[in-house]
């Protein structure tokens, strides 16, 4: 057998090896991507026992909470398209290691200050993780058909872990100290580091040209402040300098980055993308599911607590079935995008969600377990369905050697899309709920005026007033949050709505045409070829 002919035989052979160990290689990405999910929602339990135990300020609390979504938000273009120049394997294992060392610095934090940066840390870590996860499932499944299960066992298990986060918090704060919500990860990061060494393969996109460090930079300021800005704008100070200041400078940096990237010859993040239909509608899908399903967040935390009464644990396991709706549609996506193709199912999505929110708007001030089941059930599947098949056919329309990058573009729309939904249905929310409160009999204006805050400062108020006056407030207040949720609950569908028809761009048919697979050549191949 000649040199070339062997070459090539081996190349069919680590191909076809590489094909049968794509699955292991999704269970391995899934496992990350479980952990960076688990750690966005494990903390908000432990925020009472934080405080009780570092006593941090107001501002530092708040630090602490929000710097790693706000640091793995501004970071994703930066370490997505790094890992398309250095290599995506490269930049998941050193995410790995640094989550691990940020993990065992958070769970032994002494003060406010040093948890504040082992927070920072771990959003680095995590914009490092996120896509790389997505950009190494776009090589190791060339064939659309096989990419869109997997996309679907990966979106599946980052619901699965948003919602399993503050169940976990909640078992691990029964038994043990705060920090214990920290040290799951580093086993579990012990063993990813090694197995991902040895079974992910590593692959890279085009080399053309620098690595654009000045754009890189750029793009991450940028987007730490707009996303601070919006996230200020979610807690209700619009008119202050610390919000206006990072949201126009944010805005001005991106402007700056976009203009820069269309003069490069060989620009960090290909803007051209946007001007294929199917990436930017998808792109705008994600945005403005995100968008619109923040009102979860109300529904969870404060209606089923405050309202119905139910403690963190009662909450976490009423909103399971939508947990378990999420995993069936990830699970089943691939088959309706292929039997329906990209537009019928994001468009099913957007309106089967819209369906369950407005079945929402029938909650009251007391419990319906039939009515909160079929909701959550529903809610979980279409939007699951929804970014699902958003997030499958923006990553299709992506060049595979801009895979980093746009998975980046993907998972900073999911957090822009949250951010901005917090400060919209938020404003909402405030300006139907804080009406109710003006004229109860027997409270004072400045209570009234506290009370209209949040539902939670309404209790305490009404608990310091106390007798029937104290009675009437504590009644108002819970009417007017019922009502603010339902005035909420409708905007989230008028949202959804207008995804579904913005879904209407997307391509008809999914295209399954298989992609070549892009291997490194072989040493032996080299000589091989050289010799013949």
């Amino acid at each position: 057998m000649s040199g070339t002919t062997t070459a090539a035989a081996g190349l069919r052979r680590r191909a076809a090896g590489a094909g049968a160990n794509r699955w292991v290689v999704l269970v391995v990405l899934c496992v990350s991507l479980l952990l960076v999910a688990l750690d966005a929602t494990v903390l908000h339990v432990a925020v009472p026992a934080v405080t009780e135990d570092l006593k941090p300020g107001a501002i530092a609390l708040l630090w602490i909470v929000d710097v790693y979504p706000l640091v793995c938000a501004s970071l994703l273009i930066l370490f997505g398209t790094l890992g398309d120049r250095v290599g995506r394997r490269r930049i998941l294992l050193l995410g790995y290691a640094l989550f691990g060392v940020a993990s065992a610095l958070a769970a032994a934090a002494s003060s406010a200050e040093v948890l504040i940066l082992a927070r920072a840390l771990l959003g680095v870590g995590g914009a490092m993780i996120m896509p790389a996860t997505l950009s190494i499932l776009r090589q190791v499944f060339p064939d659309r058909r096989e990419r869109a299960l997997a996309i679907g066992v990966w979106s599946a298990v980052a619901a699965v872990g948003a919602a399993v986060g503050p169940l976990l918090g909640g078992f691990l704060l029964e038994h043990f100290w705060w920090g214990s919500v920290f040290l799951v990860n580093i086993p579990l990061m012990l063993v990813s580091l090694p197995v991902g060494r040895l079974l992910l393969p590593e692959s890279k996109g085009a080399r053309n040209g620098p690595w654009d460090v000045v754009g890189a930079l750029t793009a991450a300021a940028g987007l730490f402040g707009l996303v601070l800005g919006v996230k200020r704008l979610g807690g209700g100070e619009l008119a202050s300098p610390y919000t206006l200041v990072p949201l126009l400078l944010g805005v001005l940096l991106l402007v700056a980055f976009a203009r820069r990237q269309r003069r490069r010859p060989y620009p960090l993040v290909d803007l051209r993308m946007f001007a294929r239909p199917a990436f930017s509608t998808a792109v705008g899908c994600i945005v403005l599911a995100m968008l619109a399903l923040v009102g979860l967040e109300l529904i969870a935390a404060q209606y089923l607590q405050l309202v119905l009464g139910l403690s963190p644990l009662q909450t976490g396991l009423r909103l399971l079935p939508l947990t378990i709706a999420a995993m069936a549609a990830g699970l089943a996506g691939a088959r309706l995008l292929r039997r329906f193709g990209p537009r019928r199912t994001v468009c099913f999505g957007f309106c089967l969600t819209a369906v369950a929110v407005l079945m929402l708007t029938a909650m009251g001030g007391h419990d319906n377990t039939g009515l909160l089941l079929s909701g959550f059930v529903l809610l979980g599947f279409g939007l699951e369905t929804t970014l699902f098949g958003a997030y499958e056919s923006m990553l299709s329309e992506a060049p595979a050697r801009q895979a980093g990058g746009a998975a980046a573009i993907g998972e900073t729309s999911y957090q822009l899309g949250a951010g901005i939904g917090i400060a919209l249905l938020g404003s909402v929310m405030n300006a139907a709920y804080a009406p109710g409160l003006t004229a109860v009999p027997g409270v004072p204006a400045p209570a009234a005026a506290a009370a209209g805050h949040s539902l939670g400062e309404a209790y305490e108020v009404a608990g310091r007033l106390g007798g029937p006056a104290g009675a009437a407030l504590r009644r108002a207040a819970k009417d007017s949050f019922v009502h603010g949720l339902h005035v909420t609950l409708l905007v989230s569908a008028g949202l959804l709505l207008l995804g579904a028809a913005m879904a209407l761009r997307l391509p008809r048919a999914m295209q399954c045409e298989p992609a070549p697979v892009e291997l490194p050549t072989p040493r032996g191949a080299e000589r091989a070829r050289v010799s013949a």
